[in-house]
């Protein structure tokens, strides 16, 4: 009798043991994709194809900036939205990835202070349905990572509006008569 008892109790254990790995295992898999949402709360527009005439609405991540996943040649890339970005400014490492040529030098300014970088046309920009053809582009060597800035030459093809935690984009209104 003790030897089946001694296996029954086995079993259990081996079964509580069992629960809680994958406890563990479902916890630590459900904290990292809330900890990516409060990081880059627009993910999900890597994927999306709105209709061109709707606004697209961002919202902030917890550190206050507006961070969305888009295209750029039709690969996925994370954008920090900046508006006080002249250029789609692209970190060299990513740029090698996306086969980006330069097409001239000029200096920067940036939060790091002057920088020397390479301008590049990007063929298309998209994000969240938005698609922008021949948009100028920088390499910038001071920038780290896979994010890239998603400056002006895109943004200012958009009429944005920023409340609270929140930017809109709605396609440029285009006054009569202007070219």
């Amino acid at each position: 009798m003790s030897r089946e008892h001694g296996s029954v109790r086995g079993a259990g254990m081996g079964m509580m043991l069992l629960f809680w790995v994958a406890f563990i295992a479902f916890g630590s898999w459900w904290f990292h994709g809330y900890l990516e949402t409060q990081r880059n709360p627009n993910a999900h527009l890597v994927n999306a194809s709105g209709d061109a005439g709707e606004p697209l609405v961002l919202e902030r991540n917890r550190a206050g900036h507006f961070v969305a996943s888009g295209r750029i040649n039709g690969e996925p890339v994370e954008f920090l939205l900046d508006t006080g970005a002249t250029y789609v400014a692209v970190p060299t490492e990513l740029a090698e990835r996306l086969a980006l040529e330069p097409v001239g030098s000029a200096w920067f300014n940036t939060a790091n202070g002057r920088v020397r970088g390479d301008l590049t046309w990007l063929d298309e920009v998209s994000l969240g349905g938005f698609t922008a053809a021949e948009v100028r582009g920088s390499i910038s060597p001071g920038l780290e990572g896979d994010v890239a800035l998603l400056g002006m030459s895109f943004l200012n093809r958009f009429d944005i509006e920023i409340r609270d935690t929140q930017m809109v984009l709605r396609p440029a209104q285009r006054h009569q008569g202007a070219p």
